[in-house]
């Protein structure tokens, strides 16, 4: 039997985390309900175009790993949401209860039969 009460502070933790990551990388914005790369911030007054090539690349690197990590958040939001359902820690697929020994992260990956390897 799954210990929901464990799994929720685990995912709670990760949430958390997940949060404080994407705003050191970014902005929510609300219009859209996605996250947003901002640019890192720069000291010096001007720029040469090597530094504003690494600045462009940087951009580039936040807006990828928000993508990752909002899709991770919602995916933890998702799960936090659904603990209390009857059909949480089961696979939609097999329907077969997940094995306790598996992480929170596993359950998240709902659609997974438990027959396919990870």
């Amino acid at each position: 039997m799954l210990d929901k009460k464990k799994i929720k502070e685990k995912l709670e933790i990760e949430r958390d985390i997940l949060f404080e990551e994407l705003r050191d990388m970014g902005k929510f914005n609300s219009e859209t309900s996605e996250w947003e790369a901002t640019p890192e911030e720069i000291d010096a007054p001007q720029s040469d175009q090597n530094d504003m090539a690494d600045r462009f690349e940087d951009f580039e690197a936040r807006s990828s790993k928000i993508k990752t990590l909002e899709s991770r958040l919602n995916n933890i939001l998702k799960a936090l949401k659904g603990l209390n359902r009857e059909s949480f820690g089961k696979c939609e697929v097999c329907k077969k209860d997940i094995e306790t020994k598996r992480s929170p992260e596993y359950i998240l990956r709902k659609r997974i039969s438990l027959k396919v390897k990870l």
